[in-house]
């Protein structure tokens, strides 16, 4: 469909899955989409990622709107492919980006009708709408652990984490048990790292990838709209069948239900190699941190123990205050209070997308969440061009 001609077009803030399917699916419904990303190239997040990641969710189930994935990146998609496909993507959909442009705030724009943009080099964007696709994984989050800035190891976010060359032979503390935790940890003991250690605060739920050709996704997909309880019930027993007690080795089964941990943000682990490695001795389960003494870890239990460098698999912030922490669109934890294709009662015209960790996949909310927000916008477009003819 060609694009309507209108005074301001929607600007998509964020050049990665989520701002490329919303800017797709509004140029399919004929509305001017302008993508702004900072960094130099799309898909920056994913450049960043560590060598041996591969989507946890199906090829068939992770393309995003007008484009499947090739056949050829296989089940379970690398990173490397991710970025070639959202490269691909923008060109085949004939994307209108513009990089190396940062949004620091939103305002209402002063006429009444749309969005003032504040960007880089003193810019003054003025859009019909906004859609705020700037990921889940904005900025790494390490905690202030008392005496981080006096230990004398390494320290480092696992944004920083490429693939275990530098840490053959070492003795390392990987801090964290969501899903990027445990693949470094796996990653390491595999690269040949001497010592590997997993600091637990909260004991994971562990599923498998794919049982008997079936995909955990498949099931979340099943799974996400039924009561949380009736899932919680299901998803205890499908881990008692599918996945080994690790008691034993210092990884308990978790006290609370599976799709309760959900709902609070909590997706379980997927193993690609973990219950293995810590079965075998490979990776050993240590209590959380506490503080850093020195050379010392101190761990919650009390234990003290010296590796040579930490990896803190701690997570990210999604850093959107700044950006429209003004405008009463976020809750007290820092998250958007709608998402999808609702804006805002009292910002009519903001849309989000991307900022919760569904487990049905990323990559189909994705998906979904562009297609809902296009048809959205392009009602209130064609409302908006009936009210001036």
């Amino acid at each position: 469909m060609a694009n309507t001609t209108h005074d301001h077009p929607v600007y998509v803030i964020g050049g990665g899955p989520g701002g490329l399917a919303a800017a797709a699916a509004l140029r399919e419904r004929g509305v001017r989409a302008v993508v702004l990303e900072k960094s130099g190239s799309v898909g920056a997040s994913w450049r960043g990622h560590y060598d041996r990641l591969r989507l946890h969710t199906t090829r068939r189930l992770s393309g995003l709107p007008g484009l499947p994935m090739p056949r050829s990146f296989g089940r379970w998609v690398s990173r490397d492919n991710v970025v070639r496909y959202l490269e691909r993507y923008a060109d085949f959909h004939e994307l209108e980006v513009v990089t190396g442009v940062e949004v620091s705030r939103i305002d209402p724009a002063p006429d009444g009708g749309g969005w003032l943009l504040h960007a880089t080099g003193g810019r003054e964007l003025t859009g019909s709408a906004v859609v705020i696709a700037t990921g889940y994984n904005h900025t790494p989050y390490v905690p202030e652990w008392p005496g981080r800035d006096t230990y004398t190891g390494e320290l480092a976010h696992a944004r920083q984490y490429r693939n275990p060359r530098p840490y053959e032979g070492k003795d390392v503390l990987v801090v964290g048990t969501g899903n990027t935790g445990a693949e470094i940890a796996v990653d390491l003991v595999e690269g040949g790292a001497a010592r590997v250690r997993l600091a637990v605060r909260t004991v994971p739920h562990i599923v498998r990838r794919s049982t008997a050709g079936w995909p955990a996704q498949a099931t979340g997909i099943l799974v996400r709209r039924l009561p949380v309880a009736l899932v919680d019930r299901a998803g205890a027993l499908m881990c008692r069948l599918s996945v080994p007690d690790l008691s034993a080795r210092g990884l308990p089964r978790p006290a609370t239900g599976l799709y309760s941990r959900v709902k609070e943000g909590a997706i379980p682990v997927q193993d690609v190699g973990l219950v293995d490695a810590v079965k075998r001795g490979a990776v050993k389960p240590v209590a959380a941190v506490e503080s850093f003494n020195g050379d010392k870890v101190v761990l919650a239990d009390g234990t003290r123990i010296s590796p040579q460098a930490v990896i803190a698999a701690t997570g990210y912030r999604r850093a959107l205050d700044g950006l429209v922490g003004h405008l009463g669109v976020l809750d007290d934890r820092g998250r958007p209070v709608v998402h999808g294709a609702r804006t805002p009662p009292t910002a009519p015209g903001l849309y989000f997308t991307g900022f919760t960790n569904p487990i049905s996949g990323m990559f189909r909310e994705l998906a979904i969440d562009a297609t809902k927000i296009a048809k959205e916008v392009a009602k209130k477009v064609a409302a908006a061009h009936r009210a001036t003819c």
